[in-house]
């Protein structure tokens, strides 16, 4: 008998499985850091998705000028959030001082988010201890693996954006298209 390319083979429903356990894995992992996370960040009255927010705005910060204002529906997009998510989240940081909204110098209708001098200090405490819980996290893990890791995380989710029909499968021996294989401090150096 042999196999029809609607029935799973033994290889295709293997690889399957080691997809679902690969997704199951990732979610408790992620349930773990972000838990450690939240633990670490109560003393400064922060949340993950707050340290997340202050992290976006000062990136925009840093790759404009100091000062620059961030749209509200430009957060959320960010942060792949709804936009009244983004509002609560915004509404928390202002009400700590961390954030602060002002006039778009060019829609008057609008109104643009920046960084206050607490939230650029929040924004320090909030990549320490992320650094921390990762460091923690995986601290007992080969740094190759890692990297292994990162790069097939990568390359998985710049597939996740393009059509089914362009997308090729991951491997974690090459490099993704269009992208050179990591170097030794690649894994250190992610964000």
């Amino acid at each position: 008998m042999t196999s029809s390319s609607t029935e799973p083979t033994a290889s295709g429903a293997a690889a399957s499985d080691g997809a679902a356990e690969l997704a199951d894995e990732l979610t408790r992992a992620m349930k773990r850091i972000r838990h450690r996370t939240m633990d670490r960040l109560e003393p400064y009255g922060l949340t993950p998705g707050q340290g997340r927010a202050l992290r976006v705005l000062a990136h925009t910060e840093h790759g404009g000028a100091p000062g620059r204002a961030m749209r509200l529906s430009e957060l959320a997009d960010r942060l792949n959030v709804a936009p009244r998510s983004a509002t609560t989240v915004v509404d928390a940081l202002e009400q700590g001082a961390l954030v602060e909204r002002v006039p778009d110098p060019v829609d008057r209708r609008s109104v643009g988010l920046v960084l206050t001098e607490a939230g650029r200090a929040a924004v320090e405490r909030f990549a320490l201890v992320r650094q921390e819980v990762a460091e923690e996290y995986f601290g007992g893990t080969d740094p190759a693996d890692v990297a292994v890791m990162l790069r097939v995380l990568r390359a998985a989710e710049a597939a996740h954006g393009q059509p089914s029909e362009l997308r090729q499968p991951v491997r974690a021996g090459a490099p993704g298209p269009g992208r050179a294989a990591p170097g030794p401090g690649t894994a250190a150096a992610a964000h």
